[in-house]
């Protein structure tokens, strides 16, 4: 059993550390309302985005339609765009994203197709090359930025682009956490090559169904210069969605860090006292056992 010295010494560790991890739920509270507020006005851009592909290529895929849209016509290797934090304490935000990844890889390995992985992130990295270092091609860092722009996704997207027009692979997934609250946020894995637009409703269908659009230049024309936009938006939708997620996670996890650190404070503090009354009692003993021998 400690002594008295180590309970103090350990109440004043975990003060410290309740402290700690009080301060970083309150930062990522503050950054929370930010990024939460950056994915939401995202959301509408993206959807309103995979609308207009719907729309586009509601009548059949036009004959000239770029690959982005059709495909190769194969399914043999995969790209999987991993997005986690570059930093870790926010519970099991990195690990949730990284599982779907790696259990979406196992199945395809066992059909026998080809993985890739670019992980946008150091946590994802840090996960998957345990078992997959061999087929991560790429490893996108952005601890450097400070607020996350349009243009970091579009470089991640012109770069997914590239491998795509070398022949690197034929299906691109894209793998974020959709936030949903602070307590709830939604490991996603979305196909964005070939692109697969949004399925309009029966409200929306029914709305343009008498509606004869000609579009100028063609189709085809407009789909090979918006679909390029839309990986890039796309993916920059899944990095706000990450952020905000990450901010949330991190709120959770440092509030029940901070619960367990004064709980243990309480329990420490309770050994103490009753240690040092034990102590107390026992000179006691001693003094009166003295003074009765005299």
């Amino acid at each position: 059993m400690a002594n008295l010295k180590e309970l103090r010494v350990r109440i004043a560790s975990v003060k410290s550390t309740a402290k700690i991890t009080k301060a970083m739920q309150m930062v990522a509270a503050a950054k929370l309302r930010r990024a939460q507020e950056a994915a939401e006005a995202a959301r509408p851009y993206s959807q309103r985005m995979g609308k207009v592909l719907a729309s586009l290529a509601g009548g059949g895929e036009p004959a000239d339609a770029p690959k982005l849209m059709t495909g190769t016509g194969s399914d043999d290797v995969h790209l999987l765009v991993v997005c986690t934090a570059e930093r870790g304490l926010c519970g099991g935000f990195n690990s949730s994203i990284a599982r779907l990844a790696r259990d979406h890889a196992r199945r395809l390995l066992a059909n026998g197709k080809t993985v890739k992985f670019i992980c946008v992130g150091k946590k994802g990295f840090d996960i998957l090359r345990r078992e997959f270092s061999d087929k991560i091609i790429d490893r996108v860092d952005l601890r450097n930025v400070k607020r996350l722009g349009f243009a970091d996704a579009d470089a991640i997207g012109k770069k997914v682009i590239g491998l795509f027009e070398d022949g690197q692979f034929d299906v691109c997934t894209l793998f974020y956490s959709e936030f949903e609250n602070v307590v709830t946020q939604v490991p996603t894995a979305q196909q964005i090559i070939p692109a697969k637009p949004e399925a309009l409703t029966d409200g929306e269908a029914d709305t343009g169904s008498d509606v004869l659009y000609e579009y100028e230049p063609s189709e085809a024309d407009i789909l090979r210069s918006l679909i390029p936009r839309n990986i890039s938006v796309q993916i920059f939708r899944g990095l706000l969605e990450n952020a905000a997620s990450e901010q949330g996670a991190r709120m959770s996890a440092m509030d029940n860090a901070t619960r367990n650190a004064n709980d243990m404070i309480d329990r420490l503090t309770l050994d103490y006292n009753r240690q040092r009354q034990a102590k107390i009692t026992t000179e006691l003993i001693e003094i009166i056992a003295g003074a009765e021998a005299l």
